[in-house]
């Protein structure tokens, strides 16, 4: 996940600031110096590093500060306001042209960033808000390029424009356009060609489909994964064709994530979304002050509220609530669960957005449970299920061991697994009938929690 390194070190930092009843201002500093080893290493521009530490430290020094109850928290919600600052303090969206007027967008962007996808994405997010967006193919060189278009926009349920890969992009744009204006779309989504590298003939290109029509917003898809790369790419283009966002890619594989701490700052341009996954419903639009929070570890609720709100069945989700109070949670349920679970990303997302469990998924610490490994644990245990009868299913307590036998033969596994699981299953059971007076004292009963595999 983005910023675990990160997190993790500025977590060490922090508790150590914690720690001190008071701060001397070389506490501070030397407290700082950790954090700007900590950005560097998490390859943000040495630039915006500096500005930031001088920021940071300006304000940690002061008389409020060092004489204040709790000066290490204090210097903590700094670097909190100093972060959300550095990446943009406010949300952006992508400006629409007002009321029921066409708007035209252009994506642009290296080879390999993701941009083809990350265009299907972003369309579908536009639909999902009642817009009636248009695909239009404009990379005409990469192979493949045009039918993997066409095969998420009937994914997304969006029409997808294409002339085939004889025609020069301006004039495809040009005509989509037009079909656009005739068929009732609204949003016109163009899905430019990349390079490997930045070349004249590409930028030439963007200009060329700017002249033949009216673009209202150009946004940049970079890849997260390419670091200090990915500023420079940004910056570029902006220079040369002039950008109004940029949307990061791939920053749920990314430890380093420094990209998405140094762009607005060089570029002035605002993150717009960020891509956290292959999926096409993975597309998260850019919190500063959500991201701020997961990188210092404070969690990142309101997200994932909002993930389990657009992927949980609401009717679901009470049902098994309410069965989960009265420790009526049977098999069925697991399975249901588990399902779920995938839904929103993993258990590893999931935990990284609660406070203060960001950094478990620390190296030492707990394992990386969406790992290949627990993935295997996470399928047997389906098996194991899916050999029980209904019966079974939904009366765990009728397991006897003839039955484990017969699931165990079932499923292809060892005795021991299914005895294993039922055990964890009978646990988890017990710990859901407790999980309201739990809730009050997570912090402290970490150790208690005890997950499906």
């Amino acid at each position: 996940m983005a910023f675990d390194s990160l997190s993790e070190k500025l977590q060490n930092v922090f508790r150590n600031l914690r720690s001190k009843g008071r701060l001397t201002e070389d506490d501070v500093k030397a407290a700082l110096k950790e954090v700007k080893m900590a950005l560097l290493e998490a390859d943000v521009n040495f630039k915006v590093v500096k500005g930031f530490i001088k920021d940071v430290q300006e304000r940690a020094v002061g008389q409020d500060v060092m004489n204040g109850l709790n000066p290490g928290q204090m210097v903590i919600k700094i670097v909190n306001e100093e972060l959300v600052k550095l990446m943009g303090s406010e949300t952006t969206e992508i400006r629409l042209q007002p009321g029921s007027a066409m708007t035209v967008i252009m994506m642009a962007g290296l080879q390999g960033a993701g941009k083809t996808t990350t265009t299907a994405k972003l369309a579908g997010k536009f639909k999902l808000k009642g817009k009636k967006p248009l695909l239009v193919a404009c990379d005409v060189y990469r192979p493949a390029a045009i039918k993997q278009l066409q095969v998420n926009g009937e994914k997304q349920g969006v029409e997808v424009f294409s002339m085939g890969d004889k025609n020069r992009p301006a004039d495809i744009a040009k005509a989509a356009v037009e079909h656009a204006r005739k068929n009732g779309n609204n949003i016109v989504i163009l899905d430019t060609a990349g390079r490997l590298h930045i070349d004249e003939g590409m930028m030439a290109e963007l200009q060329e489909i700017k002249e033949a029509v009216e673009v209202h917003q150009t946004i940049l898809v970079v890849d997260a994964m390419t670091g200090q790369d990915a500023v420079n790419v940004a910056q570029s283009f902006n220079e040369k064709i002039g950008i109004d966002g940029v949307i990061v890619t791939k920053l749920d594989g990314d430890t380093r994530g420094g990209a998405a701490l140094s762009i607005k700052a060089v570029t002035g341009r605002p993150i717009l979304y960020a891509g956290m996954g292959e999926k096409l419903s993975d597309l998260e639009q850019f919190y500063p002050d959500r991201m701020a929070s997961r990188i210092l570890g404070m969690g990142d609720v309101l997200t994932l509220i909002e993930k389990a709100g657009a992927e949980i069945d609401q009717e679901k989700a009470v049902k098994m609530a309410d069965k989960m109070k009265k420790a009526q949670f049977d098999f069925d349920d697991y399975l249901e669960s588990m399902e779920q679970m995938r839904k929103m990303g993993g258990l590893s997302s999931i935990m990284s957005m609660l406070p203060g469990m960001g950094a478990l998924g620390g190296k030492g610490r707990m394992p990386d449970l969406d790992s290949e490994e627990n993935e295997k644990k996470m399928a047997r245990m389906e098996a194991m299920i899916h050999s029980m009868t209904p019966e079974e299913r939904s009366n765990p307590d009728l397991l006897n061991p003839s039955r484990k036998h017969r699931i165990a033969r079932g499923a292809g596994v060892d005795i021991s697994e299914v005895n294993r699981m039922v055990k964890q299953f009978n646990e988890s059971r017990k710990m859901m009938k407790k999980l309201p007076g739990m809730m009050g004292g997570m912090g402290g009963k970490r150790g208690r929690f005890k997950f499906p595999f």
